[in-house]
């Protein structure tokens, strides 16, 4: 049994990806806004709900795809965005989106990652999705649309909770600043991680090659990074929604919807599906968790709109629980990202099949042979 297989859970991954990466790297992927009670919270969301298992049903053959937007996914599970990773592992967003591929379930893409549309279309393929930032610079941002187009992806997923960059504290204490200033606490910590090192000494620090032109002339992580706060487009609003719809002929989420009554306008734009989203408690601390105003979303979605969750996924189980509770499926960020932080693509892989497994064993001992049968009637009141 090799290293990779001997993870039980997405646990053990978080702590191999932990022992291969500088702190300040680690804590940039893990860490969220000020207290991280938002982080915390949209995990003990999860671990709240309890399930009332069904007995005595022919369980001997599960299945667990379902259809999203029409189309099989072989778990109810997304790949999330998650921008600049190319920081942990050179390549990172393109072995992940293989890995999503060989698993049979949709990718999605970062607007600041470090592999560009086109080479994970080219390389990776599989089902496809994009996350759009809202750029002030509307050329760029107009321009990510048609790129995403013209390369076959089948979804623009809109982040529309990032008006302005949260206030991350472990970055602060860490002196993780862009472009980087060697400290002492920084640069020991570096020099105590040899494979990620060695990694970044032999392709060098990556570009987040989206966002080419943005800043000066440098795609460089560390220049980019520390700017993309200050070029989102805080006035972006409903009006001007209406002239992205008609822009984009795939499907179009927001990312990033919380109360009913924003879902209730995102249909009325002509919105296909939202995803409940707080940004994995990277933005607002404070905001709600993601599982806790699922319902009331899902209410006002009724069949106008697909809703998709994220934020705190970190077991099979919490795939099921999310449909219970009305979600088409869930899109999971951390999990895959050290998965690749702590093996590559074969980690990456390692943590769908961990949640996969999960997910299979949760279906059969809760009594439901397909995962398109879920019910509300499995939580608990």
């Amino acid at each position: 049994m090799n290293r990779l297989e001997r993870a039980a859970n997405i646990e053990d991954l978080r702590r191999m990806a932990k022992a291969r990466l500088p702190r300040s790297v680690f804590d940039f992927f893990d860490g969220g806004a000020e207290e991280e009670a938002t982080l915390a919270g949209n995990r003990a969301a999860f671990q709240r709900v309890r399930l009332l298992p069904k007995v005595l049903v022919d369980v001997r053959q599960v299945d667990t795809g379902v259809d999203i937007f029409g189309v099989r996914s072989n778990l109810p599970m997304a790949i999330a965005p998650t921008g600049a990773i190319g920081a942990g592992r050179n390549g990172a967003d393109l072995m992940i989106a293989r890995a999503a591929r060989a698993t049979g379930i949709p990718y999605t893409l970062a607007t600041p990652a470090t592999n560009s549309i086109e080479e994970i279309a080219d390389q990776a393929g599989g089902r496809l999705w994009f996350q759009l930032y809202l750029l002030k610079n509307l050329e760029m941002r107009m321009q990510l649309v048609r790129r995403a187009h013209a390369a076959g992806y089948e979804a623009l997923l809109v982040t529309v909770d990032l008006a302005t960059a949260g206030k991350r504290e472990r970055d602060l204490r860490n002196d993780f600043a862009a472009p980087f200033r060697p400290t002492w606490r920084n640069s020991r910590d570096v020099l105590l991680k040899p494979a990620w090192l060695l990694d970044m000494a032999r392709h060098g620090i990556p570009e987040m090659k989206n966002l080419e032109g943005l800043v000066r002339s440098s795609t460089r992580m560390t220049d980019v990074a520390a700017s993309v706060g200050r070029e989102l487009d805080a006035s972006f609003d409903w009006d001007q929604l209406k002239s992205l719809r008609d822009a984009w002929p795939g499907k179009l989420l927001l990312k990033g919807i919380v109360r009913p009554d924003d879902a209730e306008r995102a249909a009325a734009a002509g919105c296909d599906g939202v995803v409940v989203s707080n940004h994995g408690g990277r933005q607002l601390d404070g905001a709600v968790a993601t599982l806790d105003a699922l319902p009331a979303v899902v209410r006002a979605a009724g069949s106008k709109l697909t809703v998709l969750i994220d934020g705190g996924v970190r077991r099979g189980v919490d795939l099921l629980k999310a449909r219970a509770l009305g979600a088409q499926a869930v899109l999971t960020g951390r999990a895959t990202l050290f998965g690749a932080m702590a093996g590559g693509e074969a980690g990456a892989k390692r943590a769908i099949d961990i949640l996969g497994g999960e997910f299979e064993r949760a279906l059969m001992l809760c009594g439901v042979s397909r995962a398109a049968d879920i019910a509300a009637d499995l939580v608990a009141p």
